[in-house]
């Protein structure tokens, strides 16, 4: 139904645990935009690298702490990893080359989105990464079907 969302809570015990969950995620991978919500070493960059890998990249999954953007050629889609942290002003995306990874069929995975308020799409999936005793608890949210065929690889587990 339009304005429903569905949300799933997953613990996360270690990083391995957190790598798992983004691997799953890649399971019904889709073009979709997806918003990482955490402090500052909660998770977000070890969740996209399992998903990254998942989707058949072999290479280093780094935080584009300092690039602001990484891409990497995946099947089904391209995935953008985007870490705004650093973003000094949100009309900065344009000259990062937001509006061409819109226009294929692309993943982005944005971490710090809030950074980009007022020109980012809005998201299909937040996911929302906090410290819980020795682990981490993820909550996730879909708003749209992209976002709910994205939980769709979490069903079985």
């Amino acid at each position: 139904m339009p304005g429903m969302s569905t949300a799933v809570i997953r613990e996360l015990a270690d990083a391995e645990a957190t790598e798992q969950l983004g691997a799953q995620l890649a399971s019904a991978a889709t073009p979709a935009v997806v918003y990482l919500h955490g402090d500052l070493g909660a998770g977000k960059t070890t969740l996209v690298r399992g998903l990254i890998h998942a989707l058949g990249y072999n290479g280093k999954v780094r935080s584009p702490t300092y690039t602001l953007v990484e891409p990497y050629a995946c099947k089904p889609c391209t995935v953008f990893h985007l870490d705004l942290y650093r973003l000094a002003d949100a009309e900065e995306l344009e000259w990062l080359g937001l509006r061409d990874m819109l226009e294929e069929p692309s993943l982005l995975m944005i971490e710090w989105p809030e950074r980009g308020e007022g020109l980012l799409p809005t998201a299909d999936l937040s996911i929302h990464i906090e410290y819980s005793g020795s682990g981490r608890l993820a909550r996730m949210e879909a708003a749209t079907a992209a976002g709910e065929q994205l939980l769709t690889g979490l069903d079985e587990t």
